[in-house]
């Protein structure tokens, strides 16, 4: 038995120290001295061995020696009692677990309180959950996360199936330290060991974020602070991640430079790092939440379970909604205080002068839990110095700032009980640039620059990643741009202040929505009309869209009419109705009827709902869109077109005060085209396009619908208007060479290519409408329709885009170098259709664009006769011996 404890045990070390990455790695050569940390309340562990170089490695895990008695090991050490008794003795932490805590599940958290500050590691960052358990081996002791995706009715021969089909994981390893306490046979296991790996799975993150190879590195990793109480235990880990050498640059640079080393730039020593980690360890709720079944036409997050204890059903799939445990005090009142209310905590980094607007767009959504009977459902504390816990343990749903040289987006994720659904804890992360961009808009000059777009990857980052913040930064600077070219705001006024705090709170009520179970709802923008958005009486109490969990740009008038308020002030119908269906109190006997009653309302014109995969993609609904307002979208897009225009003809006209940089300028020419660039793609989707509802059964509506005719050629005669027409873009020289860059940030020439970003836009619709997606999607849509004939023809978008990119064959007019590089971008598209069939392309668009190619060839025949510049013969020469070998060329079959 000896003999067999012991290979177990060699077995296992050998699986921590390769297969787990607990085994220390080569240290990096003279690496910086590690940084100090960050001030805590809490007791302060540190690492006493430094860093050495060329350091051979060694195994994070030993052999295990003899154990020593339980008072020897803990004399002297400081005791931290609590749900994990823990004992610590300077650098050392050991953590005591009593015979009925080895295999009891309980809840772990890992969250990321400290990062690198570029590319996707950032500090105040919510990680993963797991339920996990100790299990003990002879004298070792692993971690183990449980799998709880696939499930049964205990103890049924289901159960024994799922549990002999589905692994758990292996988490972490870690030699039992001590003999058992005399008084309840406890033992102690080495916390430096068990939690000093790379858990969070940190090397292959940065290995995508950066192209290098770091390792965890124990030995020179520490606990910035432990603390434990009978609600949880908790550990703040000083991570230390390290690679032995940076590699050279290549010579030259490879075909794709994406997959070179890219080391970070915002660390003294790109070599070494030190990464924050707050691991948490709870017991799960002693009795679990009441799950409430979801529903597809209401827009929650889910926890699903694959349940194989009926093998009736059509699915094993199980649905959760994810919502927090609320019950009211007295059930017998029409309005009660919950027994224990959801509270958010805004942590101490969170700078003074936006604390008041993130704590009313966190109280906001009390109006929504009122009118199912709860009052005050919703607290908010602010953390002080007296609090002695980081809000980065599970046991405090927070709002934090966060920094980074890249950043620009918020996130409101959530961790639950994976058996119900129950929200267990929830960090709101709010970037520097949440408050800076405003803050630089309003105090500046009113624009804004583009905030470089972050990186995330990871299970929970691409549900709950919201570029709301980022986006609507964008829309904020454009906004301010405008606003005061129209001399309408004074930057730097209370009246701008104004401005920015509500932007601020507008984006808390979004990400807090996320943290209360709600997904994001694009088409709720589409239930009120631009006259009622003007109103803003009308939008502070009914909302500026059925829900703030939209994507809402600033609210901006045209030139003349009634302005409304800017941003959203007030939730708007559909997230009453979300919050219903998830937390109004029902007896369990009436639960599914009422809960059926309340998803039947989803046809109701004001709770109009349509979620990420819905607004995304070529085949996405054209009603569902980021940054929209209004009943009719088209409409709104020709106005926010319209506005850019405006835009860039007040900057022409400006003249600005001695001494003001043109970087102004240039910021804000860049807004208009950004505005192009968000609103051309959304109106491509009209064309061939088709909404989706998540209606059931008996609402008389059916599930996809062709959009009408006469909206699908009003998308395409506004696309071919905006970007194709001779005259779509016209800027005078004057103020072209006046376009300043920040010097300070330049990359690349400094200079302004009017016409590279105008192709820009051009080639990105040219690619959607011209791709085979849109092309089946036409084919699709008619086979909806009871006369096909009500539905765009491919001829009719082939005709329509080619007519008005070479409109100067018929007219005679001159071809400017704008209007030559467009048509290239055509032809390129048109004679990659004609030689390369892809799988995926319709027979019938192949053909049809041969017969436009035909046409096209004979109107370039015609013009070349006519007298032109050099330049413009030239281009009609290559033009038509391009299409002329095209058309002769056979057919390459791709994939075939």
């Amino acid at each position: 038995m000896f003999a067999l404890n012991s290979l177990r045990v060699a077995v296992l070390l050998s699986l921590g120290a390769h297969a787990l990455a607990f085994a220390q790695e080569p240290a990096p050569p003279a690496p910086p001295a590690p940084p100090a940390p960050s001030p805590s309340t809490e007791v302060p562990v540190v690492a006493t061995t430094p860093l050495q170089p060329a350091a051979a490695p060694a195994p994070a895990v030993a052999a295990p020696a003899a154990t020593r008695p339980f008072a020897e090991l803990v004399r002297g050490a400081r005791q931290h009692p609590g749900f994990l008794n823990l004992y610590q003795k300077e650098e050392k932490v050991w953590i005591e677990l009593r015979p009925d805590q080895f295999d009891r599940p309980l809840f772990m958290s890992v969250n990321m309180p400290n990062g690198l500050g570029e590319r996707g590691v950032y500090g105040s960052q919510m990680g993963f959950s797991r339920v996990v358990t100790f299990h003990r081996i002879g004298n070792l002791v692993q971690m183990i996360a449980k799998n709880t995706q696939f499930k049964a009715i205990g103890g049924t021969p289901e159960a024994k199936v799922v549990a002999q089909g589905f692994s758990d994981s292996l988490v972490a390893i870690a030699p039992v330290s001590s003999g058992p306490n005399p008084k309840n046979q406890s033992v102690l296991i080495d916390a430096n060991i068990l939690l000093f790996g790379d858990i969070p799975g940190f090397s292959t993150r940065l290995e995508s974020a950066f192209r290098l190879q770091y390792a965890m590195d124990a030995r020179n990793s520490s606990f910035t602070s432990v603390r434990s109480d009978e609600a949880m235990t908790g550990f703040q880990v000083n991570a230390h991640y390290a690679v032995a050498r940076i590699p050279a640059p290549p010579p030259v640079m490879p075909a794709m430079p994406a997959a070179i080393a890219s080391p970070p730039t915002t660390l003294p020593d790109p070599r070494s790092m030190f990464l924050g980690f707050y691991y948490t360890f709870m017991p799960l709720p002693a009795e679990p939440m009441a799950s409430r079944r979801a529903d597809d036409r209401v827009g929650h997050f889910v926890t699903t379970n694959q349940d194989f204890s009926d093998d009736v059903a059509p699915t094993t799939a199980v649905h959760m909604v994810s919502r927090w445990r609320l019950e009211k005090k007295d059930p017998a009142q029409a309005l009660s205080e919950p027994k224990q209310p959801i509270v958010y905590w805004m942590d101490a980094n969170i700078p003074d002068k936006y604390r008041e607007s993130v704590r009313q767009g966190i109280l906001a959504w009390n109006a929504a839990f009122e009118k199912i009977g709860f009052k005050d459902a919703v607290v908010v504390k602010q953390q002080t110095a007296a609090d002695r816990f980081d809000t980065m343990d599970a046991r405090h749903a927070s709002v934090r700032w966060f920094v980074g040289s890249d950043v620009g987006f918020a996130i409101g994720p959530r961790q639950v009980d994976p058996r119900t659904g129950e929200i267990l804890d929830a960090d709101i992360g709010m970037s520097d640039g949440f408050s800076r961009t405003a803050r630089r808009m309003v105090s500046e000059d009113g624009m804004g620059g583009t905030v470089a777009f972050a990186p995330h990857d990871g299970d929970a980052a691409h549900e709950d990643r919201c570029d709301y913040m980022l986006q609507s930064g964008d829309e904020m600077g454009f906004a301010m741009g405008l606003l005061e070219a129209r001399g309408e705001l004074e930057m730097g006024s209370p009246q701008a202040d104004a401005v920015a705090q509500a932007y601020v709170r507008s984006v808390i009520m979004h990400e807090v929505g996320h943290t209360l179970g709600l997904r994001h709802n694009f088409r709720s923008s589409t239930i009120y009309t631009i006259k009622q958005l003007q109103d803003a009486a009308f939008t502070r109490e009914h909302g500026m869209t059925g829900s703030v969990m939209d994507y809402t740009p600033f609210n901006l008038a045209l030139k003349g009419e009634r302005q409304g308020e800017y941003v959203a002030s007030a939730l708007g119908p559909y997230d009453y109705w979300a919050i219903e269906y998830a937390y109004k109190p029902i007896e369990p006997a009436r639960e599914k009827q009422e809960l059926a009653r309340i998803a039947a309302r989803s046809n109701e014109p004001l709770l109009a709902f349509g979620t990420d995969q819905d607004a995304g993609g070529f085949n996405s609904d054209p009603d569902v869109n980021v940054f929209d307002l209004g009943s009719d979208p088209l409409a709104y897009f020709q106005r926010r077109l319209a506005i850019s225009r405006e835009l860039w003809d007040r900057i022409q006209n400006r003249t600005l005060k001695p001494g003001e940089s043109y970087e102004s300028l240039r910021r804000s020419f860049d807004y208009g085209f950004q505005q192009f660039a968000r609103t051309m793609p959304v109106v491509v989707k009209y064309v061939g396009g088709v909404t989706y509802l998540r209606d059931h059964a008996g609402t008389g509506r059916a599930t996809f619908t062709p959009v009408p005719l006469p909206r699908q050629r009003a998308a395409l005669k506004m696309l071919t208007n905006s970007l194709f027409k001779s005259d779509s873009f016209t800027f005078t020289p004057a103020m072209i060479s006046r376009l300043g860059a920040d010097t300070f940030a330049m990359r690349g020439k400094a200079d302004v290519s009017v016409g590279g970003r105008v192709l820009g836009l051009q080639a990105g619709v040219l690619d959607q409408l011209m791709s085979d997606a849109v092309a089946v999607r036409l084919i699709d849509s008619r086979e909806k329709l009871d006369n096909p004939g009500l539905g765009l023809g491919l001829d009719e978008l082939y005709s329509t885009v080619q007519d008005a990119v070479w409109s100067e064959l018929k007219t005679g007019k001159d071809i400017t170098g704008m209007r030559r590089n467009l048509q290239r971008e055509h032809l390129k598209r048109v004679a990659v259709m004609l030689l390369r069939a892809t799988p995926s392309m319709p027979a019938d668009a192949r053909s049809l664009q041969r017969e436009n190619s035909l046409a096209l060839q004979r109107d370039l025949r015609g013009a070349m006769a006519r007298p032109a510049s050099r330049e413009v013969k030239a281009h009609l020469s290559e033009s038509y011996e391009t299409l002329s070998q095209a058309l002769k060329a056979p057919m390459l079959r791709v994939g075939t």
